[in-house]
């Protein structure tokens, strides 16, 4: 393995990286009514991506590879190329400004914490 290949974590195509994650496709905002509504019950994550940003692509990576299953966390996952106005409305709704890759995590219908770039994998998810 390279020296580019170990920062931006290049796979061979036949490698297979396996996550912990859920992930829950966010593609409607009427999905953000049932996000609210779930938090109080539940922290739920919103993790904002660029599938053209090799930034977002390694923060995603790592992001997946540290996620442990005992995280009590539901998962959303926006592809911002696919649902660019969808960001919008999230930045409306809970009233943090837009960046990718970004996650937010909303407890009790607020956003509790929020993150973007490498600030991502230095959140606590245990905590939620």
């Amino acid at each position: 393995m390279g020296f580019f290949d170990k920062i931006f974590n290049n796979s061979s195509p036949n490698e297979k990286v396996e996550s912990a994650i859920v992930w829950r496709p966010l593609v409607g905002e009427n999905q953000l009514d049932t996000i609210v509504e779930a938090s109080h019950d539940k922290a739920q994550a919103i993790f904002k991506h660029s599938t053209r940003c090799g930034i977002s692509r390694m923060v995603l990576s790592q992001f997946e590879k540290s996620f442990k299953s005992e995280f009590n966390l539901d998962m959303y996952f926006l592809d911002l190329l696919q649902n660019k106005a969808l960001s919008g409305a999230i930045a409306d709704r809970f009233k943090v400004y837009h960046e990718s890759p970004q996650i937010l995590i909303i407890k009790n219908g607020e956003v509790v914490k929020y993150a973007s770039h490498g600030e991502i994998n230095s959140i606590d998810l245990s905590v939620y």
